[in-house]
C-alpha cells in the first residue's frame, strides 16, 4: 500500500492552501474532503478576502479548487470515519492509517488536520425533530424557500448578521434574536441591519422551544415580545456561533484547550510527532477565525512539515 508523506484532512481554504505550498515543496500529498462542506463555502457573501470586493463563498472555494487542481492535487471527496497512529518498522517510526467511509484506508507519515469546525446547536426543545421541516443552519442553503415567509436567525456574530441580510432578500420579515446586547458582528453589518426595515432586532432573549408538528409553526422566548413570549414564524435560523470538529483525532491524544481547539504552537505542530493542524479548529491566529488566518496557518504547517519530513 503507498503511503504518502502527507495527508491534508479538509478542503477548507487551511488545507487548500497547505496544499499549493505542498506541491510547490514537492511533498507527495493528498487532500481528503469536500470543498462545499465548510463554512466558507455556504457564506452567502465575502467582503473581506483581499482582491475580491464581493463573492459568493461557493465561488472563491471553486477557484481555490481551481489553484490545487493546478498543481495536480488529488482530492479524495470521501468521509474520513478513523484515524490511528501505528508502528511501522519498515520506516522506523509511526504511520497515521485515515479510515474513509468507502471502507478505503490511507496511509501517511505525517498529516496535517484542517476539518475546521460544525455548527453548534441550541439543544432546546424542537430543534432535532424539526431539522429540515423549518429549521436550518445554513441560509445559503435554504434561504430561497422561504421567499414571502416570516423567519427568525439566531445569534449575535457575522454569520447571524449576514444570515438575516441574505434572508431579507427573500422572507417578508426576520427576526434577528440575540441573547446579550449589542451585536458582537463587525460594525458596517449592524449599520446595514439597522437600516434594514424587514429585520428586528430582539436583543437579550434566547429561544427556548421550536414548536410546531411538520413544520415549524412558532417559536418560544424567554422574554417577551410585543407582550408575548410566543412568535409565529415558518423558518429558524441557527447562527449560534461553531465548535472545533476534533472528535475524530481524540484517539491521537492531541492536545486542546477547554474549548476542544487544538492546541498548536507557531509551526502548527501539535504536542504529537508528524501530526500538524491549521485553520478554525486549532486555537491559532488569537482566535481569530478568519479565511486569511485559515490560508496562513495552512501555509506555515505545510513549510513546517516540509522541514519535518527533510529531517526524517
Amino acid at each position: 500500500m503507498n503511503i504518502y508523506d502527507l495527508i491534508i484532512l479538509g478542503a477548507g481554504p487551511a488545507g487548500m492552501s497547505a496544499s499549493i505550498y505542498a506541491s510547490r515543496y514537492k511533498i507527495n500529498h493528498i487532500i481528503i474532503g469536500n470543498i462545499f462542506d465548510g463554512s466558507v463555502a455556504k457564506a452567502h457573501l465575502i467582503e473581506n478576502w483581499l482582491g475580491e470586493k464581493s463573492i459568493k463563498g461557493t465561488d472563491l472555494m471553486m477557484k481555490f479548487n481551481d489553484h490545487i487542481k493546478d498543481f495536480g492535487t488529488n482530492l479524495i471527496v470521501e468521509d474520513i470515519v478513523e484515524i490511528k497512529e501505528e508502528e511501522n518498522v519498515e520506516f522506523g517510526r509511526n504511520v497515521f492509517n485515515i479510515k474513509t467511509n468507502n471502507n478505503k484506508t490511507y496511509r501517511s507519515k505525517s498529516i496535517l488536520i484542517a476539518l475546521g469546525t460544525k455548527h453548534r446547536k441550541l439543544n432546546i426543545f424542537g430543534e432535532e425533530e424539526l431539522l429540515g421541516k423549518g429549521v436550518s443552519y445554513c441560509a445559503v442553503c435554504d434561504g430561497a424557500f422561504f421567499k414571502n415567509k416570516i423567519v427568525a436567525v439566531v445569534g449575535g456574530s457575522n454569520s447571524a448578521a449576514m444570515a438575516s441580510i441574505m434572508l431579507s432578500e427573500h422572507a417578508d420579515k426576520v427576526y434577528l434574536i440575540y441573547r446579550k446586547k449589542p451585536l458582537r458582528c463587525e460594525p458596517i453589518m449592524t449599520d446595514r441591519i439597522k437600516e434594514n426595515k424587514k429585520i428586528t432586532i430582539l436583543y437579550n432573549t434566547n429561544v427556548t422551544k421550536v414548536l410546531g408538528e411538520n413544520r415549524v409553526k412558532s417559536i418560544e422566548l424567554d422574554n417577551e415580545y410585543d407582550s408575548s413570549k410566543e412568535i409565529k414564524l415558518d423558518g429558524l435560523f441557527i447562527e449560534a456561533g461553531s465548535v472545533p470538529s476534533a472528535s475524530l483525532v481524540k484517539e491521537l491524544n492531541v492536545n486542546v484547550n477547554d474549548s476542544g481547539y487544538i492546541i498548536i504552537n507557531s509551526n502548527g505542530a501539535t504536542n504529537i510527532e508528524g501530526v500538524y493542524a491549521a485553520g478554525d479548529i486549532t486555537n491559532g491566529s488569537n482566535g481569530l477565525r478568519q479565511i486569511v488566518t485559515a490560508v496562513s496557518e495552512g501555509a506555515i504547517s505545510a513549510t513546517s512539515i516540509y522541514k519535518y519530513l527533510k529531517e526524517k
